[in-house]
């Protein structure tokens, strides 16, 4: 589902749209081509990275439609021809495309948007795909990373007010919530994406009565089933652990009802969570739980628990929400092959930064996992039409250092990407979203702790086979020639 139905089909870099009216000027509007999304390097220096935002992606594919207005817009840069924009006006997506589900975990440079067809299209599509997968790949990645940090304790995602613009704000709630988190602040993500909205109050609530006492009865008595208080506006131990207490004493309790929690938003969180557990327990009040928030992340909540601070949730905003400490996902777009008259034609980018150099041909990627645990051994990527058998032992090999091989048995190879669009048509069932969020805390499990290290994590290997990695020594030597 989503919220926003604007037209985003002139969300493209304009030289898609230049390119464009080139291929057709000069008659290669129906040339086949492949193109890949792959990223090169998991974000704060991670293991692995979590596929997010196709649904938004399938989304806009299905609405692809040149609008009136966008025809009038382009003819007054006065560069395009008229035939161009006749074919723009009458524009229909026919590409094939397959992709890695949502909520699986994924590794540098792995094909995991793959769209093949007509030049021009599979062209044209390059940032939309690219800015709707990186931007919820980084967050449900970066929320991973925090909820793995907590250990069982609930992540809420607090960061509606510091993400980059709307949109930021209600996917990003998305992605976070696919990456584990319990729940939002974004009220809207609750209508539009079913992700529980959560919250109680501010510091402006306990503000606007003429004493904290009285904001915190005044709160018990409207949500009794649901109360959790905010106890740092002025003193924490001092005053809204004092007010609180008396507030479920002289409310809540005649009521029959127990109070959900409280809330620490700054100071030293840590020392007074545990000061504010012992008073909440001698007060008879060990069920009521305490939720910490205020510039976190998942190096200061392992931090927080390591020292023995006994808090039950986190709120997690800012640096969350805008994955902070490594703002950018850096996935990119390239054409991998053309097809010309029936012949595929592989096609390579070469660099003198070895990291650029693209894989290339039209690809299919395994992921191998061990039969006996269902652990992930690898992924390799083969070419297309290549079957991996896993009925025999099979050899997989570093593509940089050749020498280190493997020989795999008793392994079950599993092709990892769907097919979304068959010729243009939508052909791929869309999950729920708890159904994504329980893949990705499935496919989590497949992974070797080792490679969900926070410091220096094991590399996961991506291999590419035999044929492919030839394929791929024949164009660089060709183009080296």
């Amino acid at each position: 589902m989503t919220y926003n139905k604007i037209n985003l089909t002139m969300l493209t870099d304009f030289y898609e749209l230049t390119m464009a009216g080139g291929y057709f000027e000069n008659g290669m509007k129906d040339i086949i081509a492949t193109f890949d999304m792959f990223y090169r390097r998991n974000p704060d220096k991670g293991g692995f990275a979590i596929m997010a935002g196709l649904e938004q992606v399938i989304d806009y594919l299905c609405h692809l439609e040149f609008t009136t207005e966008d025809i009038d817009f382009l003819r007054q840069k006065h560069i395009f021809s008229e035939p161009f924009l006749d074919y723009l006006a009458n524009f229909k997506f026919t590409c094939d495309v397959w992709a890695v589900e949502e909520g699986t975990p994924i590794f540098p440079n792995e094909p995991i948007v793959t769209v093949r067809g007509p030049i021009i299209q599979a062209q044209l599509v390059e940032t939309m795909i690219l800015l709707t997968i990186n931007h919820q790949s980084l967050v449900a990645t970066k929320a991973n990373r925090i909820v793995r940090a907590a250990n069982g304790r609930g992540i809420m995602e607090f960061g509606s007010r510091r993400a980059h613009s709307y949109d930021g704000a209600v996917y990003g709630a998305r992605a976070a919530y696919i990456g584990g988190c319990v729940g939002t602040a974004c009220t809207i993500s609750d209508r539009d994406f079913d992700i529980p909205a959560l919250g109680t109050m501010a510091h402006s609530w306990i503000q606007s009565f003429d004493s904290e006492y009285e904001a915190f009865c005044a709160y018990a008595k409207r949500y009794p089933n649901s109360c959790t208080l905010l106890v740092d506006t002025y003193n924490v131990l001092k005053s809204g652990i004092p007010n609180a207490i008396k507030t479920f004493d002289h409310i809540l309790k005649p009521l029959g009802c127990r109070p959900k929690g409280i809330r620490i938003d700054s100071g030293d969180i840590t020392y007074l969570s545990k000061k504010a557990r012992k008073m909440l327990d001698d007060a008879g009040y060990s069920d009521c739980q305490i939720c910490a928030s205020n510039s976190l992340d998942e190096y200061i909540i392992a931090d927080m628990l390591h020292q023995g601070a006994p808090i039950d949730s986190f709120g997690v905003g800012e640096r969350l929400i805008t994955a902070s400490s490594e703002p950018v996902f850096g996935g990119v777009y390239k054409v991998v092959s053309i097809n010309k008259n029936g012949k595929e034609i592989p096609k390579i980018k070469i660099s003198e930064n070895v990291a650029k150099i693209t894989n290339p041909c039209f690809k299919e990627l395994y992921r191998l996992y061990d039969r006996a645990t269902n652990k992930a051994i690898a992924d390799v990527i083969t070419m297309f039409d290549e079957e991996i058998d896993d009925t025999k032992p099979y050899v997989i090999f570093d593509s940089e250092h050749i020498w280190k091989r493997k020989i795999v048995t008793d392994f079950k190879a599993v092709k990892i990407r769907k097919h979304i669009f068959n010729r243009g048509k939508l052909i791929y069932q869309i999950p729920s979203i708890e159904e994504i969020k329980e893949r990705c805390q499935t496919q989590l499990g497949t992974l070797w702790e080792e490679v969900k290290r926070f410091e220096n994590p094991h590399t996961y290997y991506v291999d590419l086979s035999k044929e492919l990695w030839e394929e791929k020594q024949r164009l660089l030597n060709i183009n080296q020639a």
